[in-house]
């Protein structure tokens, strides 16, 4: 099983990013798929996740209104829209694959002037 995120960076808060997280491994159309945080001193937090099929997603206060989740199941993969940054959602972001208990390495976000 192997998940590789892709697509942190700095981003100057107002920004936007969109994270990309591939699968395989395991039948990535039969999980559901979240994403995860972790920022400095804290504990890892629940961002979004988003059902097998994609009709069901379910958001973090902290980032309702200005994340989005999706996924390609044709591709094996699942995405992190990340619009109206805050310095606040600088963080290590983490895939995970509640099928097969999974985590990817995790990709940098960091929102800063």
């Amino acid at each position: 099983v192997q998940l590789v995120e892709s697509g942190g960076g700095l981003v100057q808060p107002g920004g936007s990013l969109r994270l990309s997280c591939v699968a395989s491994g395991f039948t990535f159309r039969r999980s559901s798929m979240s994403w995860y945080r972790q920022a400095p001193g804290k504990e890892r937090e629940l961002v979004a996740t988003i059902s097998i099929g994609g009709g069901s997603t379910n958001y973090a206060d902290s980032v309702k209104g200005r994340f989005i989740i999706s996924r390609e199941n044709i591709k094996s993969t699942v995405y992190l829209q990340m619009n109206s940054l805050k310095p606040e959602d600088t963080a290590v972001y983490y895939c995970y694959a509640s099928r097969s208990g999974s985590w990817g390495q995790g990709t940098q976000v960091t929102v800063s002037s």
